[in-house]
Order: structure tokens, then C-alpha cells, then sequence
């Protein structure tokens, strides 16, 4: 073994001096990275206040009781994202929710589920003057209370536990697309002429341009107007089950473009878009699921309610109300939790229920209404199909009248697959 060499003081000295240096050079690199991350962290803070806030009181959403004991579910954050028809600035209210969709994030995982509430469902909206619960579609909630008489309707008539929203219109779905340089999306050759009809009042509504699709089937690169133009079809085979499926598409496709985007383009998109955003997060909630969006991932989606029935049928028995019945509520509920707790044993609340109970008796329409085999929404099994009926391959130039076609067609249930990306 070699003898240990005494060291001079000089060298001592010199040694001393090497390892503050190494230290000094070290540190010097941690403080540059610590600096870069409160700078980016800062940077998108400012830009927060840009966002049209809205606070809400959780001591006013209704959440039954049920709900607020599940251990499951306070493992996941919920949000309620709505997109609303608007061809104005107006966010907060005035205009039914076009668009209803749970993101269910799991705060361990990072998965996220997505589920789309059909507009058109017939649900419990909150007591009438007398105390009496009152129904009607789901998607005059937002219009006529906002965004918490929305929640509370999700709430109540879903076993949820949300508290907040984020509200966008056309506007601002159309820019974000355009400025990550669009998206991909498999089309139908009916599903293209469709879109170059929509095309034509987006672009006024939005008041950005676009160049007609070729009408062929396969892949098509969408930009702003394109996007929103697709997410508005319903004049298709599944109508307004399989637009919102389109819709949710459209989201997984910004998401996945977004997370592959620079931090250039994604500051050029917060810049533009925050403006257009209303929601009740705030910023320190927006600025940590930011940090965190790198490491989401969708990894399921489906609409609800899964069984129902609509049409002339139902639309007869409810007294002229053109509605998609949840075959039944109290089923439909369990099915969703089912999909988005799969770990929970989960029981129906009392309040849930009393709805399904009460929305039987007004319509008639039970369990032994149920089909055994209902109508597959799913995009997936859509673009399997060959045939398209006749009243989707006219290509019409009528976008007036394919912005407010209603949802039509006879009696008939609904069982939509999830879309697998």
C-alpha cells in the first residue's frame, strides 16, 4: 500500500481553492436551472391574469351526501369543461351548453377520462318555486344559472363532487387549433362534405379562413375553422351521440399536439387564448396542473347517458319534449362510475334514485324499456361501416340549416364504445 504524501501548504492551498471552484460552478448551475424554472413558473403566472375568473363558493354547490363520503373519489379531480355556442364574447351565461364534458383526472396516475353529457339529456335541473324538483334538458342549465346551476345539475343527477369549470366558445377552440399548426383527424368522405358546409359559418362566426377539403376518405390536417367545423357535424349516422364524440376527439388531438409543441408556440397560444377562457380555477390550480400536462394522458372516453331512448317515440310521451331519455338514470349512473372508479364498490345515492324514479313516471319508459342492443356511437365503429344512409350523402350548401338541424330519428337506444386512440 502506497505511503499518503504529505501535502505542501501551498498545494493545500490551490486544492482548497479548486474544490470552491468546482462548488462555486455547481451551485452556479443549480441557481441557472432554480432561476429558468421561477421565471417559466412566473412568466405563466402573469399571463394567468388574463383569464376571465369566476369564484365560486363551494358551500353553494350541491353535492349529495353520499358523495362527499367516498374515500375513491377524492382521489380524483373533476372538471367540468363546456363549450358553448356562442357568437358573441358573452361566456357566463345567456347560451345553452353546447358541449358538456367530465375530465376526470387521477391525481396519482395522471389518467385522464373523458365523458360527454348528450345536451339533450332529460335530467333534474333544481326545485321549482314550490319546492318541487324540476326537469328539462341538460344543456339550459348553463343558460339559465350559469355555471354553478350547471355543476349543481351534474352533481346531483351524476353522484359528481365537481367544482369547477372552464368555458370556451368557437373562437377559442378555433385559434388554439390554428396556432399549434392544426391537427390530424381520420375522416369518412361524408364526414368532409359535411365540414365544408359548417366551414362556411365558422369562418364568418370566427372570422379566420380556410380552402375547402378534398371530399375523399383518410386522413385530413384540420386547421382552426376545419376543427370546429367537424366537432359541430351531427348530420351523420349517430347524429349528436357521434358529435360528441368528434368533440372529444377534437380535445385529445390538441392535448397530444400541445404536449408536442415549443415553448414558443405555447406561448404565442396562452398569450392569444387565455382571454377567451372563463373558468373558476385558479391561478395556482392552473399553473400546477400546467407543470403537470407533459405527464397526462388520456387514456379513455365514452358519452352518457350509455342506454337511452329518443325520437318521436319519446318526444310523444314527454308532451312535445325532443329529449334523450337515460334508460334508466339510476343504471346509467352506476355504468358511469363503473367506467370512471373502477375500484369503488360504488351504491347509487338516494337523490339519484328519486330522479330516476320521477323521470320513469313522467315518460313511462322503465328498465324493460331497454334494448338489448342499442345504436353504437363510437367513432371507432363508425368509420368500420361501408354504408351511408341517404340523407348524409347530399351535399348540401344549406349550413344554416346543419348548424340547427335537432337531433331526429325513430325511437332507439345508445350504447357508445370508447374511441381508441
Amino acid at each position: 500500500m502506497a505511503k499518503k504524501k504529505n501535502l505542501t501548504d501551498r498545494q493545500k492551498r490551490v486544492r482548497r481553492r479548486r474544490r470552491r471552484s468546482t462548488l462555486s460552478r455547481v451551485m452556479f448551475a443549480l441557481e441557472i436551472i432554480v432561476l429558468v424554472v421561477l421565471m417559466g413558473g412566473l412568466f405563466v403566472y402573469a399571463k394567468l391574469g388574463k383569464l376571465n375568473h369566476e369564484t365560486i363558493n363551494e358551500e353553494e354547490l350541491d353535492v349529495n351526501e353520499s358523495v362527499t363520503e367516498n374515500q375513491v373519489m377524492k382521489g380524483y379531480t373533476t372538471i367540468a369543461l363546456v363549450g358553448i355556442d356562442s357568437r358573441d364574447d358573452k361566456l357566463k351565461s345567456d347560451w345553452n351548453s353546447d358541449t358538456m364534458i367530465l375530465a376526470s383526472i387521477n391525481n396519482d396516475t395522471k389518467k385522464v377520462k373523458l365523458v360527454s353529457v348528450y345536451r339533450d339529456t332529460y335530467l333534474c335541473l333544481g326545485e321549482d318555486e314550490d319546492g318541487n324538483n324540476s326537469y328539462g334538458l341538460a344543456n339550459s342549465a348553463y343558460c339559465t344559472g350559469g355555471a354553478k346551476k350547471m355543476i349543481n345539475m351534474l352533481n346531483k343527477n351524476l353522484d359528481m363532487n365537481i367544482s369547477d369549470f372552464v368555458t370556451v366558445n368557437f373562437q377559442a377552440v378555433a385559434e388554439t387549433v390554428e396556432l399549434l399548426g392544426g391537427i390530424d383527424v381520420e375522416m369518412k368522405k361524408e364526414e368532409v362534405v359535411h365540414l365544408n358546409n359548417y366551414c362556411v359559418e365558422t369562418s364568418e362566426v370566427t372570422g379566420m379562413d380556410y380552402t375547402p377539403l378534398e371530399e375523399i376518405e383518410g386522413v385530413q390536417h384540420l386547421n382552426g375553422v376545419q376543427a370546429v367545423a367537424y366537432a359541430r357535424i351531427r348530420k351523420t349516422s349517430g347524429n349528436d351521440f357521434r358529435r360528441a364524440a368528434r368533440q372529444r376527439e377534437v380535445i385529445y388531438r390538441i392535448v397530444e399536439k400541445a404536449k408536442n409543441s415549443s415553448i414558443a408556440t405555447l406561448n404565442t397560444v396562452l398569450d392569444k387564448i387565455f382571454p377567451m377562457i372563463y373558468t373558476s380555477l385558479t391561478e395556482k390550480e392552473i399553473l400546477s396542473m400546467g407543470m403537470n400536462m407533459l405527464s397526462y394522458d388520456i387514456e379513455d372516453q365514452t358519452g352518457f347517458p350509455f342506454d337511452h331512448l329518443y325520437g318521436d317515440t319519446v318526444k310523444e310521451a314527454m308532451d312535445g319534449v325532443d329529449c334523450v331519455l337515460p334508460i334508466t338514470l339510476e343504471s346509467n349512473v352506476i355504468k358511469l362510475h363503473e367506467f370512471l372508479y373502477p375500484e369503488d364498490s360504488y351504491v347509487p345515492s338516494n337523490e339519484v334514485k328519486t330522479y330516476s324514479q320521477e323521470i320513469i313516471d313522467k315518460s313511462g319508459f322503465g328498465e324493460e324499456s331497454r334494448l338489448e342492443h342499442s345504436e353504437d356511437g363510437s367513432l371507432a365503429a363508425y368509420r368500420e361501416t361501408d354504408t351511408e344512409s341517404a340523407d348524409t350523402t347530399e351535399n348540401t350548401a344549406d349550413t344554416q340549416e346543419e348548424s340547427t338541424a335537432d337531433t331526429t330519428g325513430d325511437t332507439q337506444g345508445y350504447d357508445e364504445s370508447s374511441l381508441a386512440q
